[in-house]
């Protein structure tokens, strides 16, 4: 039930396109608030509170370097997401494969 929890939390937590974004610049790596501010143009408070959210959730970790905040992405949440989305994942290759042979088997009709 606990890992329901956390991928609960973090699926909100990914739901704002803000939030995303931070996670996607902070992919190159860890960056100051401020850089994170002039990646995406979102002013600073509405960074810093996108970054509250994903630090809540773990999606984030921050740290002091002087008087700046550096975060930096920590992808091991999102485990519980990526695979229930594997879930997924297969049943839609299994579709497309037996799509595929239904496709083969016509085309080798039309040939005969």
């Amino acid at each position: 039930m606990a890992g329901a929890a956390i991928t609960s939390d973090v699926f909100n937590a990914i739901a704002k396109g803000p939030r995303r974004e931070i996670l996607d610049v902070l992919l190159a790596g860890e960056k100051p608030v401020g850089a994170i501010v002039d990646e995406l143009s979102i002013s600073q408070p509405q960074v810093s509170k996108h970054l509250r959210v994903l630090s809540d959730v773990g999606l984030v970790t921050c740290r002091s370097e002087g008087r700046r905040r550096v975060y930096r992405l920590n992808r091991e949440p999102l485990r519980p997401l990526l695979d229930w989305l594997e879930t997924y994942e297969r049943a839609w290759n299994d579709r497309l494969d037996r799509l595929d042979d239904y496709l083969k088997g016509l085309q080798q009709e039309g040939e005969q």
